[in-house]
């Protein structure tokens, strides 16, 4: 069961959750976007996925009058979507998470990546993983922001976490994964936790989860037959980190990746200016990411 002291109530972080964040690796913060938000973040994702606001590889042509459920239903999540949609962006840099995000890491944030997860009935989850394997920063500072466009509950697969697995820990392997709850070819050692230590983070819409790049985390198939389990995902970090990222070995590895958008505070190495690396693209329902540890 999840403590209260996870909860965020009134859209304030206090010091009894920031306490609980430090020992457990993650915070939720109840009804902390509008349902006029969530519906807004809704519609953009439809236009997003009809290719209303820009051409990606791998979307389906469709018709305008096709429906919404017959729309999302052919995709898992697109990555970086604030890079075609200025309203991802808004969501991304949105103020009150933005503070809440100064509390956790620091009075200079910025992000580096957004995704928009559909995954509708059917349709698989994630395996367990940390955040920190994929994109490494040098201050242990990355965060995950889980922004829930649907309820989210075990039936259609919301998060599940392992409390306290962020701390102390290094980054563990990946092992083989055999089965079908995961659209991954591997998952984490979870030593010296198991999947008995798990909690489901059960969220309403409008509900944001923040946890540590660090935090045991993962999610199941979705085993509801007309649901979905929409989420807007963006991970951030203090801006006073450099950023080591590769990304997925898709670019030449350098101290400090510069596409970023910053959300609060200063940015220590405004000199280096941005650059455009990052482009959206779609989530394959199976993904074979090998890295060498």
């Amino acid at each position: 069961m999840i403590s209260e002291s996870a909860h965020v109530k009134n859209k304030k972080i206090t010091e009894e959750n920031r306490k609980y964040y430090e020992d457990s690796g993650f915070l939720i913060a109840d009804a902390l976007l509008t349902l006029d938000e969530i519906a807004e973040i809704r519609q953009e994702a439809v236009e997003i996925f009809k290719g209303k606001r820009g051409e990606i590889e791998g979307i389906v042509k469709m018709d305008d009058d096709t429906s919404d459920f017959e729309v999302l239903k052919n995709y898992i999540a697109i990555h970086f979507p604030h890079k075609i949609s200025s309203k991802i962006t808004e969501y991304v840099l949105h103020p009150i998470i933005a503070e809440i995000l100064t509390k956790i890491i620091g009075p200079n944030v910025k992000c580096m990546q957004s995704m928009l997860f559909v995954k509708g009935p059917g349709k698989p989850g994630q395996s367990w993983h940390q955040d920190e394997y994929y994109i490494p920063t040098r201050d242990r500072s990355l965060t995950g922001v889980w922004i829930a466009v649907d309820d989210a509950e075990i039936e259609n697969g919301c998060l599940w976490v392992i409390p306290g697995s962020h701390k102390d820990m290094p980054i563990n392997r990946r092992i083989p994964y055999i089965g079908d709850q995961y659209g991954d070819v591997d998952t984490c050692d979870l030593s010296p936790y198991t999947e008995n230590d798990a909690l489901a983070v059960e969220v309403k819409r409008g509900s944001v989860v923040f946890f540590n790049g660090y935090l045991f985390h993962s999610s199941l198939r979705n085993r509801s037959g007309n649901r979905f389990r929409t989420a807007l995902v963006s991970h951030y970090m203090s801006a006073a980190s450099m950023l080591p990222w590769n990304w997925d070995g898709r670019l030449e590895l350098k101290e400090d990746m510069r596409d970023i958008i910053m959300v609060a505070g200063q940015d220590p190495y405004a000199y280096k200016g941005i650059q455009y690396l990052t482009y959206p693209f779609l989530r394959p329902e199976v993904v074979n990411i090998v890295k060498d540890m």
